[in-house]
């Protein structure tokens, strides 16, 4: 069942904790703190289940809590596809699950 669509804007960065590429954009913290408030199915590490939108692309995955925000892996494939990397501000649509 869907939930909450949110969009917004964000530049990808790379995870520093990991040597593997591992790409994210963060929400904004109006959003991640209207999501926290939200009710939502038990998660591993406090993430949420989300659809994704990124121009064409659109899959699943889980937005996990990084300080006082959300933050969104964006796979390789997307990226690809999508012609974004590091650095890149994008669009970016998230959809909760309920």
């Amino acid at each position: 069942m869907a939930g909450i669509r949110y969009e917004f804007e964000a530049e990808l960065y790379q995870w520093a904790a990991r040597r593997e590429k591992w790409v994210f954009a963060r929400l904004p913290d109006d959003i991640s703190a209207e999501i926290t408030d939200q009710p939502h199915p038990p998660a591993g590490f406090n993430s949420v289940k989300v659809q994704v939108t990124l121009g064409a692309s659109r899959w699943s995955t889980s937005i996990f809590p990084d300080g006082s925000a959300y933050v969104v892996p964006i796979k390789a494939s997307v990226r690809a596809s999508e012609r974004v990397d590091l650095g890149d501000t994008v669009r970016i649509g998230v959809e909760t699950q309920m």
